[in-house]
C-alpha cells in the first residue's frame, strides 16, 4: 500500500482521519490544492475563506459555525455570524469543506476536487470526524432506489462511534 503527500494511506476504500499522519503537511497542502483549484476555475478564496479552510485543517474533528466564529475573532476577522456563514457556505458549495448534519458542524474535505459521496464516522467522546468514500447506489440504498424507481442525488451517511484514540484510552 502506497502513501500520499500527506504521509497518509492512499487506499481510496481507508477512511481519512483517526490515523497519525504528518499534519503540518496535510495543512500546507490542503491549502495548498485549495489555492490551486480556486487558480484554475477563477473562484476567490478570500482572506476569511482561507482562513476557515485552514482552521477546519488543522482540527480534524467538526467545528460548529460559532467556534469558527471565535476563532476568526481571535485571528482578527470580523466578529458577525453572516462572516462565518458566508465562508462556509463557498467551502461548502464547492466541495471544500463537508457539513456534518448530525453536529450542525464542518470539516474540511479529505478528498477535494473529487466528485464523491462521502460517509463520516464521528467520535462521540472527542468529535473527531474520518472521512470515507460510501458508494450508496451500489449497495442496499441503491438497490432499494432502484426498486422504487427513485434516483439518488446525493447521500449524507454518519456513522457515531468511537475512535482508536478514545477507545485506547477508555482500556487504559
Amino acid at each position: 500500500m502506497t502513501s500520499n503527500a500527506h504521509g497518509i494511506s492512499a487506499d481510496p476504500a481507508a477512511p481519512l482521519g483517526f490515523e497519525k499522519h504528518d499534519h503540518k503537511t496535510c495543512v500546507s497542502e490542503g491549502l495548498a490544492a485549495a489555492e490551486s483549484r480556486c487558480d484554475s476555475e477563477g473562484l476567490r478564496l478570500t482572506p476569511v475563506r482561507r482562513k476557515v479552510l485552514e482552521l477546519l485543517l488543522q482540527e480534524h474533528r467538526a467545528l460548529g459555525a460559532y467556534a469558527i466564529l471565535d476563532q476568526l475573532r481571535e485571528a482578527g476577522f470580523g466578529s458577525q455570524p453572516p462572516v462565518a456563514y458566508r465562508a462556509l457556505d463557498f467551502l461548502v458549495e464547492h466541495g471544500f469543506v463537508h457539513k456534518i448534519e448530525r453536529l450542525n458542524a464542518f470539516v474540511a474535505c479529505a478528498h477535494p476536487g473529487e466528485n464523491h459521496s462521502p460517509a463520516f464516522m464521528i467520535c462521540r467522546v472527542c468529535d473527531a470526524v474520518a472521512e470515507a468514500e460510501s458508494t450508496p447506489a451500489k449497495g442496499a440504498l441503491g438497490a432499494a432506489a432502484r426498486a422504487a424507481g427513485f434516483q439518488i442525488e446525493r447521500t449524507v451517511v454518519e456513522a457515531e462511534g468511537v475512535c482508536p484514540i478514545c477507545a485506547e484510552k477508555a482500556e487504559a
